[in-house]
């Protein structure tokens, strides 16, 4: 992974760390921590600006994040109920949830949207529900781009600070992210096991 994207980066330049980046926030193919630290170190071995890469990077991450908002306000909130009433078991929720979600996304929607830049889990998705709550596009953007820019700007910083050791950091995060993926399909798994509908 790690030579995969250092090749990438020497190919793109910032146009590949933005191209990885909405990717990423899209069809998550690798982690952001790994494409903006690996950019951390081009920029520790003079190839890279830091503020060019944290603008590339963040640039990439509001335009995937943009797909998801935008799939959202199309879809819009009511047309979702025959959907999960019809695939409840699956989605593992039912309707009042989803009406929950939607009612706490409405009053407090901007600061959910900046707080879930920083999250692993969650990041991308949490566009979704932003769309189907039509929030001002404005608002989305400027609170996706403040949040990313933040969590870029420290990734990027590792990257620069750890240097060429990030390569062997690469090496734990690889079989971490492969860990992490089998927990959340087995807590699905179990979820969908022990979903019963609400009546």
């Amino acid at each position: 992974m790690t030579q995969f994207i250092l090749d990438w980066i020497a190919w793109g330049g910032y146009f590949g760390i933005f191209l990885l980046m909405a990717l990423e926030n899209v069809v998550p193919p690798v982690p952001s921590e790994v494409i903006m630290g690996l950019g951390g170190m081009a920029v520790a071995r003079g190839d890279m600006e830091l503020g060019a890469r944290v603008g590339a990077g963040t640039a990439g991450t509001v335009a995937g994040n943009y797909f998801w908002y935008w799939l959202g306000d199309t879809i819009g909130y009511e047309r979702l109920r025959p959907f999960v009433e019809r695939h409840g078991r699956w989605l593992t929720l039912n309707w009042c949830d989803v009406e929950r979600v939607h009612a706490f996304f409405c009053k407090r929607g901007q600061w959910v949207v900046f707080v879930f830049r920083f999250l692993p889990l969650g990041r991308t998705i949490i566009s979704l529900p932003a769309g189907m709550t039509h929030m001002p596009l404005w608002k989305f953007l400027l609170w996706t781009a403040a949040g990313s820019a933040i969590w870029n700007s420290v990734l990027a910083g590792a990257g620069l600070f750890f240097g060429s050791r990030f390569r062997e950091l690469d090496q734990f995060v690889g079989p971490l992210a492969v860990a992490l993926g089998v927990a959340i399909v087995i807590g699905y798994i179990w979820r969908v096991i022990r979903w019963k509908p609400k009546t």
